[in-house]
């Protein structure tokens, strides 16, 4: 039976997403072939002999409209001969892309393949792919969700409040995320998985020094008097500190079969084990993690104990939180070297990124299996197992 493994996983250092951040120069397209070139020439592979490139994007629009991952693969110098194409899953898109990439490796519809991810939020905003739309989603939709939906924001708040979670929890998870990712920075955990952009080597957003104090003096950041009015539950305890940083980003995977990969002379990192996608209520929006987390490990026929480190995107405080309180996950193995709080959320590239950050780290470790939850718009949610080789 073919198996589908990660022989490299490789990502750029992330830059806040605003004009003044370390790669708002940087085009998306010069982006994400900064990592489709690096996972090649990393891993030696012949790019002649990659069958797809399947790259996930939120914003598909501007700069990173039009199937901009074959762009991008173009742009990285692979043969034209190489196809490509762009995923959107919301923030899982290149989640998705390592799926889907799996997929067609395990199915034998790809011998190689690579899954990569792209966001620049500096330079394509979040939700400017819905600008001057004003109705996105139709008749029936409306029918069926007649109060209408909330932004996540509205989402993170809602969780909270129904989980019970305090804006000294999510805050104290905050600075644990910056504390984390300060500390691998400091002792060269990201060295194996990043690849410098120019001058740029490090993660942009990581924050020292800040302190309980201080965060409980940022105002709310989604506070909404019609939302208050028809959420009275909520307590506004979601702030800027507490919720991922917009930012600048991209990961790439290289996949194949362990078959394929010696005969080729290359030693995977990790096995693709398992992989789910689950649906939530779209109102709460970010919960999906939640299913996605039990059904992965029932794919997998794995017990939650048997998961050595968790990457469960941080989009907010209050939804890792939440996971871990349905779960029962043990808080010190998730996100490890911080989350995306710290490190921050280029959208589509988060993903590929998580991926990354997991195989290297169950290295460094010592671990044997991961898990991975990426909670994303609509409700839904990616869950991946991965098995250290």
């Amino acid at each position: 039976m073919r198996d589908a493994v990660i022989v490299e996983a490789v990502r750029t250092p992330l830059g806040r997403g605003r004009e003044t951040g370390a790669l708002h120069d940087v085009h998306p397209v010069d982006l994400m072939a900064h990592s489709l070139r690096a996972v090649v020439d990393r891993s030696g592979v012949d790019p002649n002999l990659i069958d797809d490139v399947i790259g996930g994007v939120v914003s598909t629009v501007g700069e990173q409209g039009a199937n901009v991952t074959r762009r991008a693969a173009l742009a990285a110098g692979y043969p034209e001969s190489v196809p490509a194409t762009t995923v959107d899953r919301q923030c899982g898109s290149s989640q998705q892309a390592l799926h889907f990439a799996a997929q067609g490796v395990i199915a034998g519809a790809y011998d190689i393949a690579v899954a990569a991810g792209v966001e620049s939020m500096s330079r394509v905003p979040m939700g400017s792919s819905m600008l001057g739309t004003t109705d996105p989603s139709g008749v029936a939709f409306a029918e069926r969700y007649p109060d209408g939906l909330v932004p996540q924001g509205i989402s993170a708040e809602l969780i909270a409040a129904r989980w019970g979670i305090s804006r000294t929890q999510m805050d104290e998870f905050a600075l644990g995320s910056h504390a984390k990712a300060a500390t691998a920075t400091k002792d060269g955990l990201f060295d194996a998985e990043i690849s410098s952009v120019g001058e740029v080597r490090t993660d942009e957003g990581i924050r020292v020094g800040s302190t309980l104090d201080t965060l409980a003096g940022l105002r709310p950041a989604y506070f909404d008097e019609a939302m208050a009015r028809r959420f009275p539950e909520i307590e506004w305890n979601v702030t800027a500190a507490n919720a991922s940083q917009v930012t600048d980003g991209s990961a790439a995977l290289l996949v194949t079969t362990s078959e394929r990969a010696a005969q080729l002379g290359l030693t995977p990192l990790a096995r693709v084990h398992s992989v789910a996608v689950a649906g939530d209520d779209p109102l709460l929006m970010l919960t999906a993690v939640i299913p996605a987390t039990r059904k992965v490990l029932a794919r997998a026929g794995l017990a939650l104990d048997d998961i050595d480190l968790f990457e469960v995107n941080e989009a907010f405080a209050s939804v890792v939180l939440a996971w871990a309180k349905e779960t029962g996950a043990d808080l010190d193995k998730v996100d490890v070297h911080g989350g995306a709080i710290a490190l921050g959320h280029p959208l589509g590239a988060s993903g590929a990124r998580l991926t990354t950050t997991l195989v290297h780290a169950l290295r460094e470790r010592g671990g044997r299996f991961g898990l991975q939850t990426m909670c994303e718009a609509g409700g839904l949610a990616n869950a991946t197992v991965i098995e250290r080789l």
